[in-house]
């Protein structure tokens, strides 16, 4: 019935166009306030004296508004989930002036490319917001803006518990930290076991103080398979396929993740908690299986279709080349490299983000599910009481 539901607002929305999609019973919640990495990062580290900013071309190349500070082509999975919320795209808070920050309640992006879990992971590329940081930042965005947009602090709570609060992180704390043993020393301190368990209870934390801010409704991601983007497949010299010991190296976090999300769903009284499930590497495959089959899919998704058509010859994340020509060191494109011509068929843009082909996929599936988000998709999530 859900399924069925879900489908039927799902090609409602497609048949009035696809990415400009305004049904009338859009928007489906007040606001989206994203947290996370640059896997969703609008533009936050466009300030920040850091290696980890990408504000010039070719990134940005499929976007509207052309370069942004986002880590890919086009659009992020935050992106396309805001559109089908009805809400416009979540602009970066550190772009803002006080002014905006008070007008503004449709939803803001703390996200920081390079950022982790922990205060220290990315800090040696330069300057990027820590989680902690982002949620102290959401903490000035409830104490200080919005509550100029309400007349008490009860209106307030309402919306805030109505919003859905997005969180993508944790891969960096392996990729800019703990799989860095020349530059930080956790690897030196902890085994996989115990390094998971520190990130999990971290994690933790900062959902929890999200909460006490009046969040209530929740999509969380666990980690994708690292060990098979290009970056880490390189560095582990097996290009064109994935490195195992470093998804080996993830994989006590992802397995710890669904009970400490279901921990909290239990001990946080009104909360509701959707898991992002993309931690094995034939996520991507399994989800275009579920999609592939449906007619409104093929017929309306045109943007799509070409890349559909490819998918079914993949075995997950295999590809070792990425869209663009890029830095040996930084693993981003080259600036004003002209980047492939086709990337609507690659799964990867640089060397770690995906393209926004991806994004749209997880994004499509996430939102109308069933995969990957559980227990529940993002527009049960959003029309949930």
């Amino acid at each position: 019935m859900a399924k069925t539901f879900s489908m039927s607002i799902l090609s409602l929305c497609l048949l009035l166009h696809f990415f400009l999609a305004k049904c009338t019973r859009l928007p489906l919640v007040p606001a989206f306030y994203i947290f996370g990495d640059s896997l969703v990062d609008s533009g936050n580290n466009n300030q920040f004296s850091t290696s980890a900013k990408v504000n010039f071309k070719p990134y940005g190349i499929d976007f509207p508004d052309g370069t942004t500070g986002r880590f890919t082509n086009g659009r992020t999975s935050a992106d396309f989930l805001a559109q089908f919320l009805g809400l416009p795209y979540g602009p970066p808070y550190n772009g803002l002036s006080d002014s905006q920050k008070s007008e503004i309640t449709t939803g803001m992006n703390y996200a920081s490319g390079s950022a982790g879990i922990l205060r220290e992971t990315g800090s040696a590329l330069g300057k990027n917001l820590p989680l902690e940081v982002q949620v102290q930042l959401f903490k000035e965005t409830v104490n200080n803006y919005l509550p100029r947009n309400f007349k008490t602090k009860d209106e307030l709570l309402q919306y805030l518990s109505k919003s859905i609060f997005g969180v993508v992180i944790g891969g960096n704390d392996y990729i800019n930290n703990y799989l860095k043993p020349e530059k930080y020393n956790s690897s030196h301190l902890y085994n996989a076991e115990q390094f998971s368990g520190i990130l999990l209870k971290g994690l933790k934390q900062h959902l929890q103080d999200l909460y006490n801010l009046g969040a209530r409704k929740f999509m969380v991601f666990n980690l994708s398979p690292i060990g098979c983007i290009p970056a880490m497949a390189k560095l582990k010299k097996v290009a064109g396929a994935c490195a195992d010991d470093i998804n080996e190296l993830v994989s006590p976090y992802n397995k710890g993740f669904p009970s400490m999300i279901d921990e909290l769903s239990t001990s946080l009284q009104g909360s509701t908690f959707v898991q992002g499930n993309v931690g094995i590497p034939t996520i991507l495959q399994d989800l275009v299986n579920s999609l592939h089959g449906s007619p409104i899919i093929q017929e309306h998704i045109n943007f799509l279709s070409g890349f559909l058509s490819n998918i079914p010859m993949l075995k997950g994340f295999i590809t070792a080349n990425p869209c663009c020509v890029t830095n040996s060191e930084t693993h981003q494109c080259l600036e004003d490299v002209p980047p492939c011509t086709d990337t609507v068929t690659h799964l990867f843009w640089d060397e770690i983000h995906p393209t926004q082909t991806v994004d749209l996929l997880l994004a499509v599936g996430c939102f109308y599910g069933p995969l990957p988000c559980t227990p529940m998709n993002l527009l049960q999530l959003a029309l949930k009481q």
